[in-house]
């Protein structure tokens, strides 16, 4: 198997090559050494990008796309079927995020308009009360 210099990989995945090394140490990608140290990966390796990039695009965060791919087979890259199970599993919280955005996107313009910015109600500094949920009898951050 022809096995990809990093310049080559970064080439044909459109990443930076300080993005293929993030992702190796993060342990979402992997690679070899060659005698001379330098690293060679697989040209699976693209699939194993895409998929991690379409799930960054969505919101996920790293570590629940490393806890993802670590569920995988014996390390092999992601098929259609894998990402329609993960992203199933995925929806609700991206939901709730879509929710959340939609909300604060309504309430920015009368938020600015009021201009209180008030930590107990403000809805950009204090949604859905947290402050107050965290701290009970006390307002805002104080």
């Amino acid at each position: 198997m022809t096995r990809l210099t990093p310049a080559e990989l970064s080439a044909r995945s459109g990443l930076a090559i300080s993005a293929l090394h993030h992702y190796e140490r993060e342990g979402l990608i992997t690679s070899t050494r060659t005698g001379g140290g330098q690293r060679r990966y697989g040209r699976d390796t693209l699939r194993r990008l895409a998929f991690i990039r379409a799930a960054a695009r969505v919101g996920v965060p790293l570590a629940q796309i490393r806890a993802a791919l670590e569920t995988l087979p014996g390390g092999r890259v992601p098929t259609a079927a894998d990402w329609a199970a993960l992203a199933a599993g995925w929806q609700a919280e991206l939901n709730a995020r879509i929710a959340l955005l939609t909300r604060l996107r309504d309430d920015l313009s009368g938020c600015i308009a009021c201009g209180c910015l008030s930590l107990e109600r403000c809805a950009l500094h204090n949604p859905d009360d947290r402050f107050g949920q965290r701290h009970p009898g006390r307002t805002g951050l104080g």
